[in-house]
């Protein structure tokens, strides 16, 4: 259940963005949106989606689940100078991350998450850094399919010795 660490480039995407909370969801919205107006992106790399939270630093720290946050529908693109109307870019800045493999529903995986903030983070060698966290969304996601999987991406840094 361990997750793999991974480094990556700068990213540059595409979507729609919006606030919400864990207590108010937009998130079927948000999607709902983005998919009906995706098809006018050009230059889109792969064939994931980019599913992104934006956190402020203390949303961790000061955990309430009424806490706003910025949430993306995205996709990468190999440029950002032809952004469709009633969309914005994204730039996802480089780093590293704990990917995670989490299969079952999508509304089941607030337990998954509870175990990588509450189990795995304290007892690794990693703290959170402050970073957009985001999942991609392949070939094999499904929503609420039980053999649905996405990967997890959780922003980490080494934890500081001493």
């Amino acid at each position: 259940m361990g997750p793999r660490i991974e480094v990556i480039a700068e990213k540059k995407l595409i979507g729609r963005s919006m606030t919400m909370s864990l207590a108010v969801n937009r998130t079927g919205e948000l999607w709902r949106d983005f998919m009906s107006r995706k098809r006018g992106i050009k230059n889109i790399i792969g064939n994931v989606l980019y599913s992104i939270q934006v956190y402020d630093p203390s949303y961790f720290t000061l955990f309430d689940p009424r806490t706003t946050f910025l949430k993306w529908a995205a996709v990468e693109t190999a440029a950002v100078n032809e952004v469709p109307d009633e969309m914005e870019a994204f730039t996802l800045p480089c780093g590293t991350y704990a990917v995670f493999i989490y299969k079952g529903p999508a509304s089941a995986g607030s337990h998954f998450f509870q175990y990588i903030f509450s189990t795995w983070l304290p007892s690794s060698g990693y703290m959170l850094d402050d970073r957009p966290h985001f999942e991609i969304l392949g070939e094999k996601y499904k929503n609420e399919d039980p053999e649905s999987e996405e990967e997890i991406w959780i922003p980490v840094r080494p934890k500081m010795k001493g």
